[in-house]
């Protein structure tokens, strides 16, 4: 991977809110150039605004779980700025409910975007990593490593665990490196259909922000798979 953190790029789906927000800004404090993703546009012209318009970021208005938007995204991406360093596949949501009791409609959705979204972001941006020696993010959730009675998003999560891993045995050869980030419960709008935050402490979208960059910036030759970040007191 390059040297020169200032030359470096980052495409982050769900972009525009919560975690994937929290990442934008830790690198383009960090003086990376970042393209970011959401289906809203507005969310994402809002965040732009809020930034104040800087010059390294670029907004994608696209479903993460559409194979054409998603290869759109990564060709923007190149067409801006030349390289591709890093993807973070962090576009994702819970319906919060149950398979025993819970509404179906809602439930095609979320599967597609939380399992088939960051396999095509994989799929679309794998060349590009190539020629860097870049790094493929998955944000997870503890949700894929604990079973919780009914829970169809965490099964959602399983297959991101199991995804994060097949994809390192496929591209570490190609010098490309894969960081699963499993967080536990984190205070962002993930938790707004839900109707209420859960109990207990919870993380700050900044404190996995900071574990993501964490992960990127590990020297050359150093591949971090699994981190898992829970807010002290949660007891799974």
């Amino acid at each position: 991977m390059s040297t020169s953190t200032a030359s470096r790029v980052a495409l982050i789906t769900g972009g525009g809110s919560g975690i994937g927000a929290a990442v934008a800004r830790r690198l383009l404090d960090a003086g990376h150039r970042v393209a970011v993703t959401g289906r809203r546009e507005e969310r994402l012209r809002a965040f732009a605004a809020e930034l104040g318009e800087p010059e390294g970021l670029l907004t994608v208005a696209g479903n993460a779980a559409e194979w054409d938007d998603v290869q759109a995204a990564v060709e923007a991406t190149l067409k801006d700025f030349g390289r591709l360093d890093t993807v973070v596949a962090n576009a994702g949501y819970a319906t919060h409910d149950s398979v025993a009791e819970g509404d179906p409609a809602g439930w095609r959705d979320m599967v597609l975007t939380n399992v088939l979204g960051p396999a095509l972001l994989v799929r679309a941006s794998v060349d590009a990593l190539k020629e860097t020696g870049g790094r493929i993010v998955l944000v997870g959730s503890v949700a894929g490593f604990v079973n919780t009675p009914g829970n169809l998003y965490g099964a959602t999560k399983w297959a991101v665990t199991g995804l994060a891993e097949n994809t390192r045995r496929q591209v570490t050869e190609w010098g490309v490196g894969v960081t699963l980030i499993a967080p536990g419960r984190v205070e962002t709008p993930f938790w707004d259909e839900y109707g209420s935050l859960p109990p207990g402490r919870l993380l700050t979208a900044e404190q996995i922000a900071d574990s993501v960059v964490w992960a990127i910036r590990q020297p050359e030759g150093v591949d971090v798979n699994t981190v898992v970040v829970r807010p002290i007191g949660q007891p799974n």
